[in-house]
């Protein structure tokens, strides 16, 4: 259940999630770290940024593991690549995949999420 919400109704949860303005949605799309990560920076869970290396922990594409080449806040879905799906015309589109179904397992370092450890304190 979400902190901010009252509610434990499963209707009034999907309601939040989908009437959530941008600043939060955000929030939405934290993946976690592999152990190793978790160790070094004394944290479960970060953003996914385009660049990261994911491996998919549920679904059609379980156990794969690519670099993420788009983040959709909008539609809370991120994108994999080499994660395709055959269209019925034959044509191929990347699946999307639900930020809680990843593990980041190496990080793109940029420079805003090297402030935002250095902010936090986790970064040595």
């Amino acid at each position: 259940m979400n902190p901010k919400t009252k509610s434990s109704k499963p209707r009034k949860q999907r309601s939040y999630l989908r009437n959530a303005p941008n600043h939060i949605r955000k929030r939405f799309m934290r993946v976690h770290l592999h152990p190793d990560l978790r160790e070094e920076y004394h944290t479960r869970s970060m953003l996914v940024h385009v660049g990261d290396t994911v491996k998919i922990l549920s679904g059609d594409f379980k156990g794969a593991e690519g670099k993420v080449t788009e983040v959709d806040y909008r539609k809370l879905r991120v994108y994999v690549e080499g994660i395709v799906r055959t269209k019925r015309d034959g044509s191929e589109a990347q699946a999307p995949i639900s930020p809680s179904n990843l593990m980041i397992m190496s990080l793109n370092m940029t420079k805003s999420r090297k402030q935002a450890l250095e902010k936090k304190g986790k970064l040595a």
